[in-house]
């Protein structure tokens, strides 16, 4: 097992029935389900950056990318993230990670309708990956 520079947090995720094929994953503002997943905010935001890919310097830190579910809807893995904080001032915890419908366009794709977004048309504010189908509550196991 290699170690992780101390600046890094390593996000182990399986998640099941999905349809196949590859799923925007986030870290949102709440974890208030109150609405379903509807009612998590948007994605988490706190330096007010763009959309973007989990590579790019300008980013939300909730943005994590796509997850790939197989022909089984399984989509397993590991993101080792710089952004994600699990203490701090900009800790993830207590916020939502929320799995969407459609794949994440990573900031790249038609922006032409941002405020209020329009999923299509909203590249830089949700990476137009569609309905929030999954979604939960980032806790410390204890």
């Amino acid at each position: 097992m290699a170690m992780l520079p101390n600046d890094t947090c390593q996000i182990t995720y399986r998640v099941t029935g999905l349809t196949p094929g590859a799923h925007g994953f986030h870290v949102h503002e709440k974890a208030d389900f109150s609405n379903g997943c509807l009612s998590a905010g948007p994605h988490y935001n706190p330096f007010n950056k763009n959309h973007g890919a989990p590579t790019d310097e300008d980013r939300h830190v909730g943005d994590l990318g796509n997850i790939v579910a197989d022909a089984d809807g399984v989509a397993e893995g590991v993101i080792i993230d710089h952004l994600i904080k699990l203490s701090g001032p900009y800790s993830v915890v207590g916020r939502s990670m929320m799995v969407h419908a459609d794949p994440d366009d990573l900031g790249k794709g038609d922006n032409s309708q941002p405020s209020p977004p329009v999923n299509g048309k909203a590249s830089k504010v949700t990476g137009n990956a569609g309905a929030r189908i999954a979604c939960g509550e980032i806790k410390i196991a204890s």
